[in-house]
C-alpha cells in the first residue's frame, strides 16, 4: 500500500509540474498590474496575493508605486500618506511565497501631473518642467489650447537624473527586485518649442537617450527595464492614433532603443496585432488588456500563437501576457469581491476582464 501512495503521490507531483512547465513555456509572464496599496489596505492585499493571484499562476505583479513610499534618499518626494518599508516587506514575502516576481513603476519623463494635479517631482523641482510656460489649470479639460495632457520632465535637464535614479535605486532594493517599470507611455511634451535644451531637437532621438540612459542605469545593478510601449508605434500610419500611438514624431525611437528593455504592448478596445511588431524589431513583449473580456481572450489566443507558431528565436520575443488595472487597488479589490457590473449592467470592468484571462490561461495547463 505505501508503494501505491507513494507511485500515485509522484505521479501528481509529476504531472502538476509537467502542466506549469507547460504554462511556462507557452507563457512565460502571466502578469497583473496595478497601483500599489495605500498603507491601510495592504493587508487586504496581500490577502489578494496570496488568495487570488497565486493561485491563479500569476508570476509577475507590477505595482504603479510612483510617491506611494517613504523614501529615504528624497524625503520631499513622498506622498502625505506613503507605504513604509515593513509595508512593502509584506507585499514582497507574499508575492515570494506565491512564486510572483513584483516589478516596481515609478513614471520617468512623462505623467509628471494628472488634471489640475502637478505630481511631487515637478512639485517640489520645477526647474525640471518642459513647459514651465504650460500653467496647469484650476479646471482640467481636453481638448485644451495648450494641449496638456500630462506634464512631463526635460530629459535634458542636468540635474534630474541625480535625483530620479536615486528613487529607481530606492525603490528596487525595498521591493529586492531584479526588474524596474518606468512607464513613459503618452508621452505629449517632449522637444517642446519653450525649453532651451529640448527645442528643435529631434524627438525619436530625445526619447530613444531617455530610454537608453534609464537602462544603462538599470544594467550597472543587472536590473531590467520595462516600458509601456505605445510611443514606439506609429499612430498615423497604423491608425492607432496619439493615445496608443505616437503623432508627435518619437516612434521612429524604436530602432535606437536598446533590445533589452521589455514592452508592454497596451491596447485595450480591439486586439491589435502590434506585439508581432515589436517581436519582429527583436523586443520582447507583452499583450495588456484592460477592461474588455472578449478582448483579452482574443489576445490571449493571439500571443500563445504567436509564440508557438514563430520560429527561433523570434518566438521567444512574444513574453507574456499581463492584465492591467487603472484604479487603485483598494477600489479594484472592493469591484472584485462584489463581482460589480459595469455602467450598463454588463462585464466590461477590470474584474471581469482577469477573471475572464486568467479562467483562459488556466486552460492552457
Amino acid at each position: 500500500m505505501k508503494k501505491l501512495l507513494f507511485a500515485l503521490a509522484a505521479f501528481i507531483c509529476g504531472s502538476v509540474g509537467f502542466a506549469q512547465n507547460k504554462l511556462d513555456s507557452v507563457l512565460p509572464v502571466r502578469g497583473f498590474c496595478i497601483a500599489a496599496p495605500l498603507p491601510n489596505e495592504v493587508d487586504a492585499f496581500v490577502t489578494f496575493i496570496t488568495g487570488e493571484l497565486a493561485p491563479r499562476k500569476v508570476n509577475t505583479l507590477i505595482l504603479r508605486v510612483d510617491y506611494n513610499y517613504r523614501y529615504k534618499s528624497h524625503p520631499e518626494l513622498r506622498d502625505d500618506i506613503a507605504l513604509s518599508e515593513s509595508d512593502v516587506k509584506k507585499i514582497v514575502a507574499a508575492c515570494r511565497a506565491g512564486n510572483i516576481k513584483v516589478i516596481p513603476q515609478v513614471n520617468l519623463l512623462g505623467h509628471q501631473s494628472w488634471a489640475e494635479t502637478t505630481h511631487n517631482l515637478l512639485r517640489k523641482y520645477p526647474e525640471f518642467d518642459e513647459t514651465p510656460h504650460v500653467k496647469m489649470p484650476q479646471k482640467y479639460k481636453w481638448p485644451n489650447a495648450d494641449s496638456l495632457y500630462c506634464k512631463s520632465y526635460c530629459p535634458l535637464h542636468p540635474g534630474v537624473h541625480k535625483v530620479v535614479f536615486a528613487l529607481v535605486d530606492e525603490i528596487c532594493n525595498a521591493f529586492e527586485t531584479d526588474a524596474f517599470h518606468a512607464g513613459m507611455d503618452e508621452v505629449f511634451y517632449i522637444g517642446d518649442s519653450g525649453c532651451p535644451r529640448c527645442k528643435g531637437k529631434d524627438k525619436a532621438a530625445l526619447f530613444a537617450d531617455e530610454v537608453n540612459r534609464i537602462n544603462d542605469h538599470l544594467a550597472k545593478s543587472n536590473k531590467t527595464l520595462w516600458i509601456w510601449g505605445d510611443r514606439l508605434l506609429d499612430g498615423s500610419t497604423t491608425g492607432l492614433g496619439m493615445w496608443e500611438a505616437s503623432t508627435n514624431g518619437t516612434y521612429p525611437a524604436i530602432d535606437r532603443v536598446s533590445k533589452n528593455v521589455v514592452i508592454c504592448d497596451w491596447h485595450y478596445e480591439r486586439p491589435d496585432k502590434t506585439a508581432v511588431y515589436f517581436a519582429m524589431k527583436g523586443f520582447k513583449v507583452i499583450t495588456c488588456p484592460w477592461r474588455n473580456p472578449g478582448v483579452a481572450v482574443v489576445q490571449l489566443q493571439d500571443m500563445v500563437n504567436f509564440r508557438t507558431q514563430s520560429v527561433s528565436p523570434m518566438n521567444t520575443n512574444f513574453y507574456g501576457i499581463m492584465q492591467t488595472v487603472w484604479s487603485g487597488a483598494g477600489g479594484f479589490m472592493q469591484g472584485y469581491y462584489q463581482n460589480k457590473k459595469d455602467q450598463s449592467g454588463g462585464e466590461n470592468t477590470q474584474w471581469h476582464c482577469f477573471k475572464a484571462l486568467y479562467g483562459e490561461i488556466e486552460k492552457l495547463r
